[in-house]
């Protein structure tokens, strides 16, 4: 079993990227909320789930006309 990660560096690095995802969500919920401002809330979570779901383009894994 691996030792856990220690380093206070890597660390600090892990917290910012979980902290950056975590507003990165509160951004993408208010600007479906702004995009479809008759939506509820369960809608507004299908729009979040599928916007996840998406590849950026270029990514691996994508296909031509085809995105997860």
């Amino acid at each position: 079993m691996k030792e856990p990660i220690r380093d206070p560096a890597i660390l600090t690095r892990m917290k910012i990227v979980f902290d950056l995802y975590e507003t990165a969500e509160v951004m993408m919920r208010q600007n479906l909320r702004r995009r479809h401002p008759k939506a509820d809330e369960a809608e507004i979570e299908r729009l979040f789930a599928a916007w996840l779901r998406r590849l950026p383009a270029g990514a691996p894994g994508e296909t031509a006309g085809h995105r997860a």
